[in-house]
């Protein structure tokens, strides 16, 4: 797996990789991550249009995503009282 590009966000950590034929996209925030395998296919323009296909809206999604990931582990460690 490749590093091809970083996206700057105050949010999250945006990484775009290579693999296999696929874009894979991580998404971190602390030690939560979210990663999407896109098929080189399907994209046109390479890694341009992954970035065309990552805007304002999908990462808005992202980040409610991980506000649930994180409400639903905290919920879950609770439950186990560390």
């Amino acid at each position: 797996m490749r590093t091809i590009a970083e996206l700057p966000h105050p949010d999250c950590k945006i990484t775009i990789f290579s693999m296999n034929q696929k874009f894979i996209v991580k998404f971190e925030q602390g030690a939560l991550e979210q990663t999407y395998k896109i098929s080189e296919l399907d994209v046109t323009g390479g890694v341009d249009g992954v970035f065309q296909l990552i805007d304002d809206e999908f990462i808005k999604a992202v980040l409610n995503l991980f506000k649930d990931m994180n409400k639903e582990f905290t919920q879950t460690y609770n439950r186990h009282e560390y």
